[in-house]
């Protein structure tokens, strides 16, 4: 967005600016006049360098899409019949879809009612000998409780995938999101935290052996077991034979399934490296926003969903609970009639029509069902809205918890990302 746009949407203060400005237009530049491939190349080398650094994980792959970062860690879990994964009812239905394509039996693992998490309790009562993985979200960037999260899942022999979508800028006792377990997963869509060019995606993992499998994926090559091989070689190796010669060099022991082309380009991860190096600005704008929302909410016994002393929220989502009898209900009617876009981020997953196919329904996680039905409310929260559009945002909040009509609108509604 430019700022001359910007400014028509909503007077965007010039030190907020827009999450894409003139680095990100140098960093794209630079790329198309550079002596350098637009795939695979340098860019995002040090693009995955920098974010394993950022994490603090051992191994960080670009993929061109969260969803695809999500498809390819429950690839490598190779699940089987027989086999069960425990998953989170409170996210985006990309979080437990690939999971459609197996023959595992999926279990719902209810929330915890302060933080819309994955509750440690609740999945205590799920893990059993047959579990393969833990997928977990963690929800608006508020950090789960992976000590105790891992702790259980690891006793029993699974793997923990955590669903990192929300948590870029996150912090959980002293550590980030994204190296707490043992695969990762991350989203750059044009509404998270940070962007590479709209969509892109990463994964990352603290194994060396799983690390190799996803960049064989990644890459459009089998995702198998190779040994060396004594079949003959070709007459004559040519230099356009170079990505042939594989063929002669090795015979596959061992087939998991194929690969694809999920190559993040180098314009993509350009804007990634300069996005990573605002993030802090991003995240501090993100906590201003809710802290003046928090605010609001306290005065009228609303709960926003905050993060424990230990961790750092970078409220990708702005999330509150509003008790009483159809009270939410009545919040977010008013605040539809003042022009302010409030949504309810995510319907349960066990409770789409494809879950429900499988056989999931109502009741098998009632903490979930409990607040989203009746108490559940996201309002916008991104670091481009200007102070004006903050101010009108809580004006219009508190309007709607008192039971009392919207002030006069001054400027047109943020937007909820």
């Amino acid at each position: 967005m430019s700022r001359a746009t910007a400014d028509r949407a909503g007077g965007v203060h010039p030190h907020r600016g827009s999450l894409l400005g003139e680095a990100e237009v140098r960093a794209v530049a630079e790329v198309l006049r550079a002596d350098a491939p637009l795939s695979m190349g340098p860019v995002r080398e040090e693009f995955e360098r920098a974010f394993a650094r950022h994490v603090g994980a051992a191994h960080a792959l670009t993929v061109t899409s969260g969803t695809v970062a999500l498809e390819i860690a429950i690839r490598l879990l190779d699940l089987r019949a027989g086999d069960e994964v425990v998953v989170t009812p409170q996210t985006y239905h990309a979080t437990a879809q690939p999971l459609l394509a197996t023959e595992a039996t999926v279990r719902f693992c209810d929330v915890e009612p302060g933080s819309l998490n994955m509750d440690p309790d609740a999945l205590e009562t799920l893990v059993n000998e047959r579990t393969k993985a833990v997928i977990l979200v963690h929800y608006g960037g508020n950090p789960a409780d992976m000590d105790r999260i891992t702790a259980i899942a690891h006793a029993h022999g699974a793997l923990v995938v955590e669903d990192c979508a929300h948590a870029i800028g996150a912090e959980y006792r002293g550590r980030r999101p994204g190296a707490l377990g043992d695969l990762s997963c991350f989203s750059f869509q044009a509404s998270k935290n940070i962007t590479t060019l709209g969509e892109g995606g990463m994964v990352c993992t603290p194994s060396p052996e799983l690390a190799r499998r996803i960049d064989r994926i990644r890459s459009n090559a089998v995702d198998g077991t190779f040994t060396p091989s004594a079949h003959r070689r070709p007459p004559a190796a040519l230099p356009w034979m170079a990505y042939a010669d594989y063929a002669y060099r090795e015979d596959c022991t061992g087939l998991r399934g194929s690969g694809t082309n999920a190559a993040l380009s180098e314009a993509a991860c350009a804007v990634g490296l300069v996005q990573l190096g605002r993030l802090p600005e991003f995240v501090a704008r993100r906590r201003a926003i809710a802290a003046e929302l928090d605010a609001v909410c306290r005065r009228f016994d609303v709960l926003p969903l905050t993060a424990a002393p230990d961790a750092v929220h970078p409220y990708h989502l702005y999330t509150a609970l509003v008790p009483g009898d159809g009270r939410r209900d009545r919040v977010l009617d008013a605040l539809q009639r003042s022009g302010t876009p409030a949504q309810l981020r995510y319907h349960p997953v066990h409770l789409l029509p494809e879950w429900r196919l499988r056989g999931h329904g109502e009741g098998e996680c009632p903490v979930a069902e409990r607040l989203w039905f009746g108490e559940h409310l996201n309002l916008p929260c991104h670091p481009a809205m200007s102070d004006r559009q903050v101010e009108t945002l809580g004006a219009n909040l508190a309007a709607a918890l008192s039971g009392r009509d919207a002030p006069a609108r001054r400027e047109k509604e943020p937007s909820c990302p």
